[in-house]
């Protein structure tokens, strides 16, 4: 099947209209996501063994954002999309084709690297464990099952990039429902009958890489695209992919590597640091993903194209569109989530082996890590800016500083609390993060205006007083909500979840009636 033409133009409402679409494929995954949070908090609770698996698969999944979705991604979305507005059908799928081969034969060599050295890879991630032997061997054991996910998520990632280029949004943000179904199927079906049941979620996890993979693989041949795997490290088209992989190895990653120093530093604290950290970690990818990931996925192959088309207008259109839609929904989404953060975890999570405690440890986290949300959003979207522009070296620049900014941070933070013992300790790594998550943002959002590529469209004084007006309109009807409810422990069960919502509702529902009564429409979402 040949490969369908470049579109001259985005239909008006396009980059809006995409983004929908991701956001409510989006959407479904993140649901299947509370689902298996809920199921893990109830089976595994929050403690030792599940600090194990937070560190086990975090590693994988740091690697993740190289080779798959991350740094991979941002090199090969603008060369493709480049080739593609040449339209030379022989071209695109030889590139790929070498890309692929490429690609299969770097983690297929960094994975079995990790089989064979998973014990020095936690004990240099995970410090803390070395004082407890019997922890740091079930971290090992958890990370050789879980490693080889990371070959079969990044050729999933590269079928996902391919369909993404072509405007086919809707299958590769469905496919992570795939990977919470079945870490859910092996904790209900598999634990039970495992003498070290905590070992069920790593073989879900590797078993979602192989359903992902399958379920992707085949839909770029309805472009005439599956690759056919050739191996040349010296193809044209490889090399370049890769010289523009290098500088975003840090770029594309920062945040996970945030959560890497993080990781390192609560690995010193109490058994349960890791899990708190990790459930709220999953609260706060809720909005990234939802909006975030989705407003990346979708603007970086519109600005390729209209950097590749020459089309300066166009570029600067919608990365304004990118930014105005981020300060739009990351704002109402951490407010939102410090003022629920206790109701939020209580509902969710706590059951089963997941005690009163774990809550409050877990909602002391939340707060502090939201504050990173609107940095978290922007630097996606920012990044983009970058890539699309094939200029990998300024974000490089700017994930170096913002590493060092957060090593300061939560040294500076989380060391006087764990030297006082402190509870919740662990809360001051979750703020070093969102604040480093901010600077992060403000570094790229520098480096763009020194370039004079990006001015600000008008009426950006007047946007910011919107959002904020709604913000403040979002805030009281929650408190007051919150007061009329009283203590949230005395509700339960579906009252609990009734509550929540109705309170969600509330607060949204105000937010929009704070921007309609300032001016705002909904027109104003469209893209350019």
């Amino acid at each position: 099947m040949p490969v369908s033409p470049p579109e001259a133009t985005q239909p008006k409402g396009g980059l809006l209209r995409s983004t929908a679409v991701f956001s409510a494929m989006t959407l479904l995954s993140r649901i299947a996501g509370f689902a298996r949070d809920v199921v893990q908090a109830h089976v595994f609770g929050a403690g030792g063994i599940v600090d194990a698996f937070a560190v086990a698969y975090r590693i994988p999944n740091y690697l993740r954002r190289i080779f798959a979705e991350g740094s991979f991604a941002s090199a090969f979305v603008p060369v493709l999309s480049e080739l593609r507005q040449r339209g030379d059908q022989a071209a695109l799928k030889d590139f790929l084709d070498h890309v692929a081969g490429a690609l299969c034969a770097v983690v297929l060599v960094v994975s079995g690297l990790g089989l064979l050295a998973a014990p020095l890879v936690v004990a240099v991630i995970a410090p803390g464990q070395l004082d407890d032997p019997a922890k740091f061997a079930l971290t090992s054991d958890l990370l050789r099952i879980v490693f080889p996910y990371l070959a079969l998520v990044s050729m999933t990632a590269l079928a996902g990039a391919v369909l993404n280029s072509f405007q086919r949004f809707a299958l590769p943000a469905v496919t992570p429902v795939l990977h919470n179904l079945s870490v859910i199927a092996a904790m209900l079906l598999l634990a039970p009958m495992l003498a070290v049941p905590i070992h069920a979620l790593a073989w879900g996890v590797l078993a979602a890489g192989f359903l992902q993979l399958v379920l992707l693989w085949p839909a770029m041949g309805r472009l005439g695209l599956r690759p056919r795997l050739r191996l040349n490290f010296r193809h044209p088209g490889v090399r370049r992919v890769g010289a523009l992989m290098l500088p975003t190895l840090f770029s594309s990653s920062v945040a996970q590597l945030n959560l890497i120093v993080g990781t390192m530093f609560a690995s010193l604290l109490i058994d349960g640091s890791q899990s708190w950290l990790y459930y709220s970690d999953r609260l706060v990818e809720f909005p990234l993903g939802l909006f975030g990931v989705a407003l990346a996925t979708v603007i970086l192959p519109h600005l390729a194209r209209r950097h590749a088309d020459i089309d300066t207008a166009g570029y600067a259109s919608a990365l304004d569109w990118g930014l105005r839609s981020v300060l739009l929904l990351a704002v109402p989404a951490a407010l939102g989530l410090v003022l629920l953060a206790e109701p939020l975890v209580l509902t969710i999570f706590e059951r089963g082996a997941f005690s009163a405690g774990d809550a409050r440890m877990t909602s002391l986290s939340l707060m502090a890590m939201c504050i990173g949300i609107p940095g978290f959003m922007a630097t996606k979207v920012l990044l983009s800016a970058f890539y699309a522009r094939q200029d990998t070296r300024t974000p490089m620049r700017a994930a170096v500083r913002t590493v060092f900014i957060n090593v300061a941070l939560t040294a500076a933070i989380t060391t006087p609390l764990w030297l006082w013992d402190v509870p919740g300790a662990h809360a001051g790594i979750a703020l070093a993060t969102g604040l480093a998550g901010l600077a992060n943002a403000v570094l790229l959002w520098r480096a763009l205006r020194r370039e004079g590529t990006f001015v600000l469209s008008p009426g950006w004084g007047r946007h910011l007083l919107r959002v904020g007006v709604a913000s403040v309109a979002l805030a009281a009807a929650v408190l007051a909500c919150l007061q009329a409810i009283g203590d949230w422990r005395e509700w339960a069960g579906i009252a609990r979840w009734g509550l929540l919502l109705a309170v969600v509702g509330a607060g949204a529902g105000a937010y929009g009636l704070g921007l309609l009564a300032t001016g705002w429409r909904p027109r104003e979402l469209r893209g350019p």
